[in-house]
């Protein structure tokens, strides 16, 4: 049982890590949406978290069938607290994360002559970053996250019921 329940704390702790770099980008998207010169030239691009199953490592239906083996060690990096650059690839078990830049994201021209980035027809080209969109992607990870400190409760608590029989 303790293999299953330790199993159920780490998927936990790996959605806990995807969710926070999420909130951790959109807060950055939030930041940047006045953002008009950057260091690579050009308006700020918005960001998003890329999650993928990594093939290469084991598949979900592996670890299915390995359910009741006990977990070996924690991974490090899961408490690290720095934030997340863009192309950086975080493997978190057998789940890759991606921080890459929207390759939809663009810029939107707003006519503002007086800005110091203006062109001569005084247009400034600012980050095509929507804030609503980007405070519904910061809620929705809000409610995972607050979703798998639940989980890590519940299964806490079934851990504390069971010492009690």
């Amino acid at each position: 049982m303790a293999g299953g329940i330790l199993n159920a704390i780490e998927v936990s702790a790996r959605g806990l890590t995807v969710q926070r770099a999420k909130m951790n980008v959109a807060a950055e998207n939030l930041a940047n949406a006045e953002t008009t010169q950057t260091e690579e030239g050009g308006p700020y691009r918005r960001q998003r978290v890329l999650v993928k199953e990594d093939k290469t490592k084991a598949t979900f239906n592996s670890h299915m069938e390995n359910a009741r083996v006990r977990l070996a060690s924690t991974n490090g990096r899961h408490m690290s607290g720095r934030s997340r650059q863009v192309g950086e690839k975080i493997v978190l078990s057998n789940t890759e994360m991606d921080v890459v830049q929207d390759p939809e994201s663009s810029h939107r021209l707003v006519h503002d002559p007086s800005h110091p980035q203006a062109d001569e027809d005084g247009y400034v080209r600012m980050p095509d970053i929507e804030i609503v969109n980007e405070m519904v992607d910061m809620m929705s990870a809000t409610r995972a996250y607050e979703a798998n400190t639940v989980a890590i409760a519940s299964a806490k608590q079934m851990v504390k019921d069971t010492m009690e029989i």
